[in-house]
């Protein structure tokens, strides 16, 4: 009997440890993560680890993001800081408010993550709106601006790790700036889950959440290669109409593309973008049509990529010309044609400069 119930449980066990055996090669992980998919692939190689087991994990990241930083999440602590509530700020949200700060000054104002009723006004944020009077503006702008807030949120906790949004003010108003992170949060979620795949071991990875990070080598062992969509009114769907494609320079990167193709409204004939710009309270009006930044993280990427859409195709040039670390691809409209311009490190396999 008990020789019996030994060999049911080994086969069992074998029957277990068959269908989560832990894998070698490229694998790829897939799932839905803040309202669309999200791709993960891999190279299993050296990592002790079954594919659904990281899998499980990284779902568990891209939850724990959603309840600490989505705007649309109504329970999220973003949510509920926006809304005036005491909370009580998980690492996430310290983390990226740290990170939203520094974004700022690099950007001078143009990302600014206390700008969000901005957003809610024109249409493009958390809440329906659109064309606002020139009086709506201008009142709103008074209550946004990370320059009213403290830098050091952490430092504002008290004992139970509480903080009171209040608390944050830096001036005698009582009118708190909502925060949103769409700017960035994205490319965050990048980083966090690929600092999460480099803690168990793996080296060539490439994680898709929107926006991309990649590092090491694809499964030719050659550079990953990136499509730039074409920024055509209209053009919805990821990679259904390609610009270009481009090799990824080696080791760790962030790459975004931002643009002004997909989220727009047309109103007696103009067109309204959801680049909006936070030092005039209104969306951006020039002719650069989108922005692919590479920039040694994700969440950089983003925020550079959300700059170039603010400031323009001229001083997009300028700024990525004089960061060494940064490379570009910028396509841009001129008198009815599509043109680009890329920086010098920046590889597109089929289009010269």
């Amino acid at each position: 009997m008990h020789r019996y119930i030994n060999i049911s449980f080994l086969v069992v066990l074998l029957a277990v440890l068959t269908s989560c055996s832990v894998k070698t090669g490229y694998v790829t992980i897939s799932g839905f993560a803040q309202g669309s998919t999200y791709a993960v692939k891999i190279n299993m190689d050296g990592v002790g680890l079954a594919p659904e087991t990281i899998k499980a994990e990284v779902d568990s990241i891209l939850n724990r993001i959603d309840l600490s930083l989505s705007g649309y999440n109504g329970n999220s602590i973003l949510s509920r800081f926006n809304a005036g509530e005491t909370v009580v700020p998980d690492s996430l949200f310290l983390d990226m408010y740290s990170k939203a700060v520094t974004v700022y000054e690099q950007t001078e104002e143009c990302v600014d993550a206390a700008s969000a009723p901005l957003f809610d006004l024109w249409g493009f944020g958390f809440r329906s709106g659109s064309l606002p009077s020139e009086e709506e503006v201008a009142s709103l702008m008074e209550k946004c601006g990370m320059d009213r807030l403290r830098k050091d949120m952490g430092g504002l906790l008290d004992d139970e790790g509480n903080l009171v949004p209040g608390d944050l003010l830096n001036d005698v108003s009582d009118e708190l700036p909502q925060l949103n992170y769409n700017a960035i949060a994205q490319g965050y979620s990048c980083d966090v889950v690929a600092e999460y795949l480099y803690s168990i071991g793996v080296k060539d990875m490439m994680v898709d959440i929107g926006e991309i990070f990649c590092d090491g080598v694809n499964p030719s062992g050659k550079p990953w290669t990136i499509g730039i969509d074409r920024p055509s009114d209209g053009n919805d769907t990821l990679g259904a109409d390609i610009y270009d494609i481009f090799h990824v320079p080696s080791g760790p990167h962030g790459v975004v593309t931002s643009g002004n193709y997909r989220k727009y409204y047309v109103r007696d004939g103009k067109k309204y973008a959801h680049t909006i710009d936070p030092r005039t309270g209104y969306p951006v009006t020039h002719n650069l049509l989108s922005a692919t930044v590479v920039a040694s993280d994700a969440t950089l990427a983003d925020a550079y990529a959300t700059y170039c859409m603010v400031i323009g195709l001229e001083e997009s040039v300028a700024f990525v010309s004089s960061m060494p670390d940064v490379e570009a691809f910028l396509i841009y409209d001129e008198d009815g044609d599509m043109k680009f311009w890329h920086s010098d490190g920046f590889q597109p396999v089929t289009l010269k400069k």
